[in-house]
């Protein structure tokens, strides 16, 4: 049995649901909605199929105290839904900058999660930054719609490696200054 370690993050209100940090417990949901290749497929850093150990490892980093990413699981057990919804990310950059990153299950696509966890996010701006950054792959058009819903602007195109894919995609790049 692992004990759990509290991570110094805060848990985060988010109307309906609650960002909280990742606890070993999240694996089975994680892997399942993860190992979905419609949301591996959607980011840069899940491999498809998720190989063993994968998400135990994420949960590490998100609980280690040297970490420069924060993670939280989108919650909603408290209304009667799931437990994991999807994630969201803070990764910490250098002048009092950010990365926010985020994916959904399929389950809870087109229901308003992202957009509400994104805003609860930035409203309780837990890296005290100035201005966060995000990308989302250009055949991503209902992310990309999400970001712009959540106030952030289009700065330009760029690539990523994305792992499930096993190739650059084209990205489009958005900032939003929380001042």
């Amino acid at each position: 049995m692992k004990h759990e370690k509290i991570p110094d993050q805060p848990a985060i209100e988010a109307g309906r649901f609650c960002l909280r940090p990742l606890r070993y417990s999240d694996t089975g949901l994680i892997e399942l909605y993860a190992g979905d290749a419609r949301v591996a497929m959607n980011t840069s850093s899940i491999p498809h199929p998720l190989p063993p150990g994968t998400v135990e490892a994420l949960i590490d980093r998100a609980n280690a105290e040297d970490r420069i990413e924060d993670y939280w699981a989108m919650d909603g057990s408290r209304e009667g839904g799931s437990e994991v919804m999807g994630l969201i990310s803070l990764s910490r950059m250098d002048r009092d900058q950010s990365e926010i990153g985020y994916w959904v299950a399929p389950a809870y696509w087109n229901t308003g999660v992202a957009s509400a966890a994104i805003e609860a996010l930035l409203q309780a701006d837990p890296q005290n930054c100035k201005t966060i950054f995000a990308s989302v792959f250009q055949d991503n058009a209902a992310s990309a719609r999400v970001l712009t819903n959540c106030g952030f602007t289009y700065l330009g195109d760029a690539e990523t490696f994305s792992v499930a894919r096993n190739a650059r995609v084209p990205t489009w790049t958005y900032s939003r200054k929380t001042d």
